[in-house]
């Protein structure tokens, strides 16, 4: 029996995904739970597993275009079945050259008006021919946006590679054979671009960001979609006020030093103390550690603590769970971990979801001082500066002291005041006496 292959839900907060890559092609063998495509969510890049057992007859989409979750995108079958009611048009037949190059049936009534992306996948209705312009030399080079940031990661040049996708447009897999095949001779004509190092490599924002004309439009990202409405929701309905702190980093600054000077294995960052102490103080004040379930309050008895991650494609929050019950060292080393995999789009809805309250700092980025959004359903948001010297006048006389300012947003349907400020002063407690969050 044929079995549909159906764009999932691979995230909580997934509506709708972008399909990357297909890892199967149309007439090969399936077996159920055999990973299909690769997917971007609105987090991060997943793999789509088959539901049963047979052959791919059909690919219902094309590499970059976009679908709701729901919306059948293949189909699996027996070899002589017939799949013409589920396909959209007769059965489909294994493709003798790139499977990306054959059309696809696409039933019109189970798509949506295809984004900018998709479009360039469309082809022309029956009975017109399809005209692709032929690359300017030293123009731009049509490609995905996927293949364009694996090929700024990999420093390699646009112009030097050969397009496989429709229309000569570069994908990712054209991507990863140059990189494999590297280092290669250029065509000719062609004058191979040196690769740059890491500190000069544009990033994906910027190389897709090469303006040509008056302006440019770039379709959104499933992240950028989701930050998009998720700040929306924000913004507008909750009811937020701010508090602001200056604490005294001093010790904080000798800690650091006096760990580092143990091993590497000991060494970890303002922000990993910051957690560890927002943590504790969560733990503290549990009318803090909450989400607004619209006709409820849910308190929290441990301390999930999401920490803000900066990708190419937007922001993502990664979460560091009981972060109260972990010494400093393992929270350095998690943060590490899932901040590398939030900028590969490897972390797992698991590694998202279920914060109970979120740290943002964007004082190494020499921010003194800033207001965060906050993360519905969490009650609050911590907002974290740079920490700069300041004179202090202690005992008669001027001392150099490390300062840090933070900026904690409320929802006030959740957290009062006074409330808010009995928190922070915990917190200031445990950031300028270091070793009280070692009881």
């Amino acid at each position: 029996m044929a079995t549909k292959v159906m764009m999932e839900a691979l995230s909580p907060t997934m509506e709708e995904g972008r399909l990357v890559k297909w890892v199967k092609n149309v007439g090969d063998a399936v077996k159920n739970g055999e990973t299909l495509a690769e997917v971007e969510t609105d987090k991060a890049i997943m793999e789509l597993v088959a539901r049963g057992d047979g052959i791919l007859r059909a690919r219902l989409i094309e590499e970059g275009a976009t679908s709701p979750v729901g919306v059948t995108i293949g189909v699996i079958a027996a070899a002589d079945e017939d799949i013409s009611a589920l396909a959209g048009g007769p059965p489909a037949v294994a493709p003798t050259e790139a499977p990306s190059e054959q059309p696809k049936a696409v039933p019109a009534s189970a798509m949506p008006a295809p984004p900018v992306e998709a479009m360039e996948h469309a082809h022309p209705p029956a009975g017109t021919a399809e005209h692709t312009p032929a690359p300017v030399p030293g123009g731009p080079v049509r490609s995905s946006p996927l293949a364009r940031r694996i090929a700024a990661e990999k420093g390699l040049n646009l112009q030097a590679i050969s397009g496989t996708g429709p229309g000569g447009r570069v994908i990712k897999r054209d991507i990863e054979a140059a990189a494999t095949a590297a280092p290669a001779v250029a065509p000719a004509g062609v004058a191979a671009a040196p690769r740059p190092s890491i500190s000069a490599a544009p990033s994906a924002v910027q190389t897709a960001l090469q303006i040509d004309g008056e302006f440019k439009d770039v379709a959104l990202t499933q992240m950028r979609k989701t930050i998009a409405r998720r700040l929306g929701e924000s913004i507008g309905p909750i009811p937020t006020f701010f508090l602001t702190s200056e604490i005294d980093m001093t010790n904080v600054g000798t800690l650091r030093e006096q760990m580092t000077a143990a091993g590497d294995q000991f060494k970890v960052s303002v922000n990993d103390i910051v957690i560890k102490a927002v943590a504790i103080a969560l733990t503290r004040h549990p009318e803090v550690n909450a989400h607004w379930m619209g006709d409820s309050i849910r308190y929290f008895s441990a301390a999930h603590v999401g920490m803000a991650v900066a990708t190419d494609d937007g922001l993502i929050v990664p979460v560091i769970r009981d972060a109260h019950r972990k010494g400093l060292g393992t929270i350095g080393k998690e943060a590490r971990d899932l901040a590398k995999k939030a900028r590969e789009r490897k972390l797992t809805p698991a590694e998202y979801s279920g914060g109970t309250f979120s740290v943002s700092n964007l004082g190494m980025f020499g921010i003194d001082q800033f207001t965060a959004i906050i993360n519905p359903p969490e009650a609050a948001i911590l907002a974290v500066g740079a920490t700069e010297t300041k004179p202090v006048w202690e005992n008669g006389q001027f001392v150099p002291r490390q300062k840090m300012r933070v900026t904690m947003s409320c929802d006030h349907r959740i957290i009062d005041g006074a409330v808010g400020a009995k928190f922070l002063q915990t917190l200031r407690q445990l950031l300028e006496a270091p070793m009280m969050m070692l009881f």
